[in-house]
């Protein structure tokens, strides 16, 4: 395998680039990985006091605001009335509180060197981007098909149309919003790594298109090390070829499907997830918490997870190595030249890019497996192999070929949840073996070592 490319949109002039980017870039040459939470509360003071913990992190951070599930979609007047009434949200309303509100609060905390991403999860997201650029937000993230497939009912041309408006909304501002593609992370499991690769670069290419320059590309951690690997380079290849023009940067999330359930695996998760950011080269983290198979985590506990990660990343960018996937047992697998083949044969489908990501979908030549929104065909379907590899079982009308190997079995309704909780047994396996282990706890910020 080539050495991984250390290099990124920042070959770009850098007149391109936004507070959010400017930071990344800069930690990123320092030799720094960024490191971020999934954090959001209702009310002003509590979301404060997270930003300025997350601030004051031993870690190179970035702030985020996550908003709730009522203004994810638009229920701005339900969001509201919870505020009124002290009814418990999930996260922070944004459109509730006011442009004025959220400017004020993110006066008191951002700056150069912390900038704050808002995070909302809304297919139909215009009068959420209205807000954001009143409010001055540094970032956002998001898509017209990774934020519409999991998380709506609107179609996906509905969805295409209103993040046309979002990001012509953005471009037209004078310092403009960095947008981040959520299309590598999508369903969070058991989507195969060059579809992943190919949506995350589909989405960077969509935001082009109407005019942003200042953008991000996601991979989430999958079953295997060394294919993860393999797809972070894929990715940071293929977005080298088409998104020159562009600033970009790569996001890696630390697994989004179902998580360990004991401290200790849910560390070691995270652990993989800071090892595998450093070796591909990836500029930002985006981690979780222990608490995340169970609750929402409080402001400490994010704190914690930040710190243990950036330890990890001190610690692996220390020993210098670059790493392959024979690393871990395995040789190239063809990610890069699958997703490759994803993305152009997509865009042969209309003139714009928009369009073409629409057809695709309605004519099954992009799938996502075992996606449940109507306009996803849902014949394409895929597979954990003995090797803890993620492979394609079956792939509908993509234009992909699917070996038929002796390992391929049927996928059954036993194997999917088998599947499904592959991470969360191979990462707690010891600790629920083992009964002296049960209670063994993260040492917190004194400790900066591994656990593996």
């Amino acid at each position: 395998m080539n050495t991984p490319i250390r290099t990124s949109g920042a070959a770009v002039a850098a007149r391109t680039r936004g507070r959010f980017s400017r930071h990344v870039h800069q930690a990123h040459a320092e030799g720094r990985l960024v490191v971020q939470p999934r954090m959001g509360f209702a009310d002003l003071a509590t979301m404060r006091e997270g930003l300025l913990a997350v601030r004051g992190a031993d870690a190179t951070a970035t702030g985020t605001i996550t908003l709730d599930s009522y203004t994810r979609v638009n229920d701005h007047d339900s969001a509201r009335q919870a505020l009124r009434t002290g009814a418990e949200l999930n996260g922070f309303p944004l459109v509730a509180h006011g442009p004025g509100a959220t400017r004020e609060l993110l006066d008191s905390v951002s700056g150069p060197g912390f900038p704050v991403q808002v995070r909302h999860g809304s297919a139909l997201p215009y009068p959420l981007f209205e807000a954001m650029t009143a409010a001055g937000v540094d970032a956002t993230e998001g898509g017209p098909v990774s934020y519409c497939l999991p998380y709506s009912r609107a179609p996906i041309s509905e969805a295409v149309k209103a993040w046309a408006q979002c990001c012509e909304l953005i471009a037209a501002q004078p310092d403009p919003m960095h947008l981040e593609s959520f299309g590598g992370c999508m369903l969070g499991q058991l989507c195969p790594p060059s579809l992943l690769v190919a949506l995350s670069v589909l989405e960077g290419l969509f935001f082009r298109e109407h005019g942003l320059s200042d953008i991000s590309l996601s991979y989430a951690q999958q079953t295997h090390p060394g294919q993860d690997l393999e797809a972070v380079a894929a990715l940071r290849r293929l977005a080298g070829e088409r998104l020159a023009e562009a600033d970009w940067h790569i996001v890696l999330y630390t697994f989004m499907g179902v998580f360990p359930r004991t401290s200790v695996g849910s560390y070691r998760i995270l652990e993989e997830s800071v090892r595998l950011a450093v070796r591909s080269g990836s500029e930002r983290l985006i981690v979780k918490t222990p608490a995340e198979a169970h609750r929402i985590p409080t402001i400490a506990e994010n704190v914690d997870a930040l710190e243990f990660a950036a330890s990890i990343a001190r610690d692996e960018a220390a020993r210098g190595s670059e790493a392959t996937p024979a690393e871990f047992g395995i040789t190239e697998s063809g990610i890069y030249e699958e997703a490759r083949l994803l993305v152009d044969s997509t865009l042969e489908l209309a003139p714009t890019v928009g369009e073409a990501l629409i057809r695709a979908f309605e004519r099954g030549h992009l799938d996502v497996p075992y996606c449940l929104h109507q306009d996803n065909a849902n014949r394409s379907r895929a597979y954990v192999d003995p090797a803890g590899m993620l492979q394609w079982a079956e792939a509908g009308r993509m234009p992909l070929r699917v070996e038929r190997g002796a390992a391929r079995r049927p996928v059954s309704a036993k194997g999917l949840l088998t599947m499904l909780g592959f991470n969360e047994q191979r990462f707690d396996r010891e600790q629920l073996t083992h009964g002296h282990l049960r209670g063994l706890q993260y040492p917190g910020r004194a400790s900066r070592r591994g656990l593996s």
